[in-house]
């Protein structure tokens, strides 16, 4: 037993692994805003297809009251996973790859991710169509600053995402 023992505390010295945490596992120094501010519209449109249901009358058939809540409960589902999945983009973008002298350059910084995350919440919580356009709004905001920090000039392009509208950032 002595010897299996000590057998085992040398191969765990010699195959030791540490680990490394990164969004994706691999340190891989890739990171873009744009992932947010796709799931941040998406929150919009799920509010618009929400509020654009008709909520069925007292007369309505059980096929008809049972659509409607398939229909709202896949709404809201989607609604809710794409703002935790901004949520989580920020949180890499937060975490990964802004540093202390982005927060020098952007004194803001840390309370405008602060506010998004506070808005991508309340978007989870609530149908909120303004809550849901305040949030892609904060977005873009961090994705300005992202650009910037990367010494892109930015602009704004007209999403093409149909009733979505909106804009997104993008570097110039």
């Amino acid at each position: 037993m002595p010897l299996a023992g000590s057998v085992l505390g040398f191969a765990r010295r010699v195959f030791s692994t540490q680990v490394a945490y990164a969004h994706c596992d691999i340190p891989c120094g890739i990171y873009d805003p744009h992932m947010a501010q796709l799931a941040a519209l998406n929150t919009i449109r799920m509010n618009q297809l929400i509020a654009g249901l008709a909520t069925p009358g007292h007369t309505a058939t059980p096929q008809e009251q049972a659509a409607y809540a398939a229909a709202i409960s896949r709404y809201v589902s989607v609604k809710e996973e794409h703002a935790e999945l901004c949520k989580k983009e920020l949180r890499v973008l937060w975490g990964d790859y802004f540093r202390p002298e982005h927060l020098q350059q952007h004194p803001g910084l840390h309370e405008q991710f602060f506010n998004a995350m506070k808005l991508a919440s309340k978007v989870r919580q609530n149908n909120d169509l303004k809550a849901a356009q305040d949030l892609l709004a904060a977005v873009q905001g961090i994705a300005e600053i992202f650009w910037q920090t990367k010494g892109a000039k930015v602009s704004r392009q007209p999403s093409r995402q149909g009733a979505a509208g909106g804009e997104l950032v993008y570097p110039a």
